[in-house]
């Protein structure tokens, strides 16, 4: 099982953003708690269940463990968990 973190790509409000997803939403949600991430900021959403970070908390995400992933280099990869992201979101098993 693993989180990863995509490429901050995002620009909204003056900063760069990524996408934390994860293979469970139980990962997911631990994962930025450790972050510090509040739960309020999750998105679940049928675009794909996520947390938005900016750059900076990326790299730190990366630090603790977090799969980085490029949505220009790791394109299977990338729509594979993807996929995950949005059955999760509808609350369906992954």
């Amino acid at each position: 099982m693993s989180v990863y973190v995509d490429d901050a790509v995002v620009l909204w409000r003056g900063q760069r953003w990524a996408h934390l997803m994860a293979d469970t939403l139980e990962e997911l949600h631990a994962f930025a708690a450790r972050l510090g991430i509040p739960r309020r900021a999750f998105q679940n959403k049928t675009s794909g269940a996520h947390y938005d970070v900016p750059a900076p908390l990326r790299e730190q995400a990366i630090a603790l463990g977090a799969v980085p992933i490029s949505r220009h280099r790791d394109r299977e990869l990338v729509r594979a968990i993807i996929r995950r992201a949005k059955a999760q979101g509808r609350g369906e098993s992954p």
